[in-house]
């Protein structure tokens, strides 16, 4: 499928809701444990958001459409959410995710996108110079990306209980 703003806004718009519905009001033991390791939880991933809201997508967005000479993007800690969510409960967190997510929506339906805005670029600390397009796309994807790592980390809590239905879980063969 080729990229449109208008379908990406119909993921983009959901992904709030989505989460919320499948974490309100569950207890720890879903919302608190990973995979293990370095891995997140689905309390992580719900601040990983709300720290892209504030710092990745919109911010960048504006690098692209500004007039200055340096469209060079500040890097993005993909760690920042263990710090920023402390103290916080899961209930804050889905409401702060929410409630960014509805401005910087907000922020998008006032752009008049076409294909010349779409394909003006910002340079990336990693990936060099990438469009307005890519961007807004890879938005899409990385909410996606973390809507199925939610749902392989809680599915992960019954592994061992699923017993021979592993082999056909798919969920439960990914990391």
């Amino acid at each position: 499928m080729e990229f449109n703003i208008q379908s990406a806004l119909q993921i983009l718009e959901r992904t709030p809701s989505v989460v919320e519905i499948m974490l309100q009001d569950l207890p720890a033991e879903w919302t608190m444990v990973n995979e293990g390791g370095d891995s997140w939880s689905a309390f992580d991933i719900v601040g990983h958001y709300i720290h892209g809201e504030k710092t990745d997508w919109i911010p960048r967005m504006h690098i692209i459409l500004s007039k200055d000479q340096d469209q060079h993007f500040v890097s993005f800690d993909r760690f920042a959410q263990f710090k920023d969510s402390k103290g916080k409960s899961l209930g804050q967190l889905l409401n702060e995710f929410k409630e960014l997510r509805l401005e910087n929506i907000e922020q998008l339906k006032a752009v008049e996108f076409n294909d010349s805005l779409l394909n003006r670029t910002g340079i990336h600390p990693t990936f060099g110079s990438v469009t307005l397009r890519q961007l807004l796309a890879a938005w899409v994807i990385h909410d996606l990306t973390h809507i199925y790592q939610i749902s392989r980390v809680m599915a992960k809590q019954y592994e061992i209980e699923a017993g021979p239905w592993k082999q056909f879980l798919g969920v439960l063969n990914d990391r």
